[in-house]
């Protein structure tokens, strides 16, 4: 770290205890460390060695161009589709598998540009994405099983968490046949990220260091957030790290254990509540394995919203 900095750093581990997504907090014990950097405090057993990548990612992170460039940007941290409250179980069976059938037409290509505007201040504009790409993307499956159908679609808006807090951003709303609302899918792409200013980990065993799966929610009152950590079929599931430091939340994620027997291939994902010391805000949440922000995914339903 810079001489000139100095950071009070917490570290919370959060053990995945189902696939529900609870999570224990647990500790081991603080440890003080004082160096020309001013002091560190450190909350946990994390390994020293996992501990300074976290702290690098942040460091790194810290007044860099692509931390200016995120705080500009759009960046969805939450649901960019909205199905109607009222779905009955067969059509939310249909919703979520991307089962999905078109009796109607579309609009025609709308303008080129539309705008988000956050309810913090300050707006941005981005291209609009095409009715029948947006359609598209929600229309991703050809299962058997019910199906919804879509007979038409206009221009309107939704409300969308973002890194920045919640944006109004303009949407498709796609009528549904038997329903009184729409559903509802943003019409506007996340920005480009900025390049990190790290480079991911190299070299580093996923018992020890692992990239995460991505966010899944972040509570209401931003004292926690739940992501998706990825394991394998011959572990005791993940555990996941976070190291708060004043403006990012760096996330390290790692496999527990082992089983005997058979090994299938498969990666398999599990939600993990992380429980923070002080609520989010706009601090960004950092994978310190990726050295990049962790992006919102609907896991398993989708891959994540942006990467």
């Amino acid at each position: 770290m810079p001489a000139s900095t100095m950071r009070t750093v917490n570290l919370v581990v959060a053990l995945a205890l189902s696939v529900s997504g609870a999570g224990v907090l647990a500790g081991c014990g603080t440890e003080k460390a004082t160096g020309n950097d001013g002091e560190v405090h450190r909350t946990g057993s994390l390994p020293a060695h996992v501990a300074d990548r976290a702290l690098r990612v942040a460091d790194a992170w810290d007044d860099s161009e692509a931390a200016a460039m995120w705080r500009k940007g759009y960046y969805p941290m939450g649901e960019v589709i909205q199905p109607p409250q009222d779905l009955h179980h067969d059509d939310m069976h249909a919703y979520e598998t991307g089962n999905f059938d078109l009796a109607g037409d579309l609009p025609p290509a709308p303008p080129k540009v539309g705008r988000a505007t956050w309810e913090s201040g300050g707006s941005l504009t981005l291209p609009l994405v095409d009715p029948q790409k947006a359609y598209q993307a929600t229309d991703r499956a050809s299962s058997p099983g019910p199906r919804l159908v879509v007979t038409g679609a206009k221009l309107g808006a939704m409300t969308v968490a973002t890194s920045r807090g919640p944006a109004t951003v303009p949407a498709w709303l796609f009528t549904l046949q038997g329903y009184a609302t729409p559903l509802r899918r943003a019409a506007v792409n996340p920005s480009k990220l900025p390049h990190p200013p790290i480079e991911p980990a190299r070299g580093v065993p996923t018992d020890v260091l692992a990239p995460l799966g991505g966010l899944s929610k972040v509570a209401a009152d931003g004292r926690s957030v739940t992501v998706v950590a990825t394991h394998g079929s011959c572990d005791n599931g993940p555990a996941v790290e976070a190291l708060e430091a004043g403006d990012s939340v760096v996330l390290s994620a790692s496999v527990v254990g082992s089983k005997d027997g058979i090994c299938t291939s498969e990666m398999l994902g599990r939600k993990v509540t992380i429980h923070l010391k002080r609520p989010v805000g706009e601090r960004m949440l950092l994978d310190a394995s990726t050295g990049r922000p962790v992006p919102y995914t609907e896991w398993p339903r989708t891959s994540p919203s942006w990467s």
